[in-house]
């Protein structure tokens, strides 16, 4: 496989709780105003690409036009691509689709970019003239999907617990867990958000909803709630039976992330960010499938897939990284490897920053980057979990 990712090509806005700072965003508009600005920091004009790819998992006003829209926002009328929708693999699925553009010699250089807005999201109506008395179907886009598999017809926190229920894992573990998290996350905060500001602007200003002027600045993530042994310790699981609390799953969110991607070693180092910038390379991509209503497990097969391709094995990855909407997700990982969830996710994962869905895995791969350049190079391996018992998980090399 030949891609590459420019070490510094990439970014990511900080991530709001859903009605939040961003919430009066339009998904799409915003990530095109974020990306103009990363861009022109970057010093990587429009015409560099050849290719690229927008996540979207949540419809906005007009987002039908999806990526040909984006690129005409950023002022790169000429450039063609798809808009993606993998669900919360949609991060992972960006890379992966411009890989594949690379090795049929149809592109050289992409930009993949993701933002989505769980807050507002559309409520849709759909007509059905022919059903008794003409009346149709409704649903809310967000908050339906989280709660209605229309194949395993439960929601996602049932996922969850049915993992939890054939692993063994106990709510004191996903607290025990939530709370290391939160640990972590705040090694990311620390020395004035050191780890933060290497993809993250130090101070982000936030938008009217017509992009016109500034209406605010925030300083990092924004909704995250921290955790307290005392008050997990005090809630019952979300399901009678269950194992699952609202302290051991994530928070919808909104926000956006992009990257860029080349196919030439040489190009990579050209539009690194610094001269001495390490090289970082996509080695593996791969997805899996997990039983029916069992999707916090899905990752540990795509994992074992990315391995098996890279011939690597899980004592050769420095840093994993995961989306863990659920402490389970990580619990049943660790196990599934015989590793400890303690050495997963340094600096954060969306169990704590919140979870935006199109561009959650993206951010996750960027601060896997800079873990690896952190630690002096190696291997890192980033999975997670999607919507239909799904995953994917790929495979980074920095050196």
């Amino acid at each position: 496989m030949q891609a590459y990712i420019p070490y510094g090509a990439y970014w990511s806005t900080p991530f709001a709780r859903w009605q939040g700072e961003f919430a009066e965003l339009h998904a799409m508009e915003f990530a095109a105003h974020v990306t103009r600005e990363a861009l022109a920091q970057r010093d990587i004009p429009v015409e560099t690409f050849d290719f690229a790819a927008y996540g979207l998992t949540v419809p906005q006003y007009r987002s039908f036009y999806g990526l040909p829209w984006f690129t005409g926002m950023i002022g790169a009328e000429r450039l063609p691509g798809p808009t993606v929708n993998q669900a919360c693999a949609t991060g992972a699925r960006l890379l992966a689709t411009a890989a594949g553009e690379f090795a049929i010699g149809a592109a050289s250089a992409a930009l993949l970019v993701s933002g989505d807005r769980t807050s507002n999201s559309p409520h849709v109506y759909y007509p059905a003239p022919g059903a008794p008395g003409g009346t149709g179907q409704s649903e809310d886009i967000v908050l339906e999907s989280f709660n209605k598999d229309p194949f395993a017809r439960c929601a996602m926190i049932d996922t969850a617990d049915n993992v939890a229920r054939r692993v063994g894992i106990e709510t004191a573990e996903q607290h025990e867990l939530t709370q290391y998290r939160q640990g972590q996350y705040q090694e990311a905060l620390k020395d004035d958000r050191a780890f933060q500001k290497r993809y993250m602007a130090a101070e982000f200003a936030v938008p009217d909803p017509r992009f016109r002027k500034t209406v605010g600045t925030i300083s990092g993530d924004c909704g995250v709630y921290p955790a307290s042994p005392e008050k997990m310790a005090a809630l019952k699981p979300v399901r009678e039976g269950g194992t699952v609390t609202f302290a051991a799953q994530t928070h919808p969110a909104d926000g956006n992330a992009g990257l860029v991607m080349v196919s030439d070693p040489g190009r990579a180092r050209d539009l690194a960010m610094r001269g001495d910038a390490p090289l970082v390379e996509l080695v593996a991509v791969a997805q899996a499938r997990e039983d029916k209503a069992h999707m916090p497990a899905a990752p540990i097969d795509a994992a074992r897939r990315a391995l098996d391709l890279a011939g690597l094995s899980i004592t050769d990855m420095e840093v994993v990284k995961s989306h863990n909407p659920f402490a389970v997700n990580d619990i049943a990982f660790a196990r599934a490897f015989g590793i400890d969830w303690r050495d997963m996710n340094n600096f954060g994962s969306s169990l704590i920053w919140g979870h935006p869905q199109g561009p959650t895995g993206l951010r996750a791969i960027i601060e896997m980057i800079e873990e690896l350049e952190m630690r002096g190079g190696g291997h890192g391996l980033f999975q997670g979990c999607a919507a239909g018992d799904s995953a994917m998980a790929l495979i980074l090399k920095v050196r």
